[in-house]
């Protein structure tokens, strides 16, 4: 099965750890990263697709796909 997520949060060291951890765990980049100014907080706020081939399983839209 193939896995997709987005995550976000704010343009700070937060977010690339975010993002390092997720590939440490075998997720890939898809796609460029996107910034955003976000109007209520005033802040920057970052993006990244990021996905997944998990073989033996299938998908089911209950599972928590941070822990695949």
């Amino acid at each position: 099965m193939k896995l997709y997520r987005f995550l976000t949060g704010p343009d700070d060291s937060s977010f690339c750890h975010k993002v390092t951890a997720a590939l440490n765990k075998g997720w890939e980049l898809h796609g460029s990263p996107t910034y955003a100014f976000n109007a209520t907080t005033g802040e920057m706020q970052c993006g990244q697709a990021v996905i997944k081939t998990v073989h033996g399983k299938d998908y089911d839209p209950d599972m928590k796909l941070g822990e695949q």
